[in-house]
């Protein structure tokens, strides 16, 4: 189990941080990775990370302005926020996918675990 937090609101060009924390260390084995959806939009990678954490992946509408990192000894995956834009507004997903290696050009069938989501409002 997944479980996103730190959603909310904020102006553009702010910082914000999410989390995800996962129920089983088995998570530690996995390629992570944070989606979104906006309104009317398909869902779409943002940003993945291999199981070791040294490799990371961004999309690049987010590229120089999020960061993903992980802590595997307590099975949280993060997404630093920065320099937000009204067009970051959408609902955030963690997600794993039961690989070592993140695909260079992440898929959501990739990805067979997910968060339920936290909402991310730039205004």
């Amino acid at each position: 189990q997944l479980v996103e937090s730190g959603g909310g609101s904020v102006q553009a060009g702010g910082s914000h941080r999410l989390s995800c924390v996962a129920s089983r260390d088995s998570v530690r084995y996995y390629c992570m990775g944070w989606f979104r959806q906006a309104p009317g939009k398909e869902r779409e990678a943002v940003a993945t990370i291999n199981a070791a954490g040294g490799t990371t992946y961004y999309s690049d509408s987010v590229k120089g302005r999020f960061t993903i990192s992980r802590h595997n000894a307590n099975n949280t995956l993060t997404l630093q926020l920065n320099s937000l834009k009204v067009e970051d507004t959408a609902m955030y997903y963690c997600a794993a996918a039961r690989q070592f290696l993140c695909p260079p050009k992440a898929a959501l069938s990739d990805f067979d675990n997910w968060g339920q989501g936290t909402q991310v409002t730039v205004s």
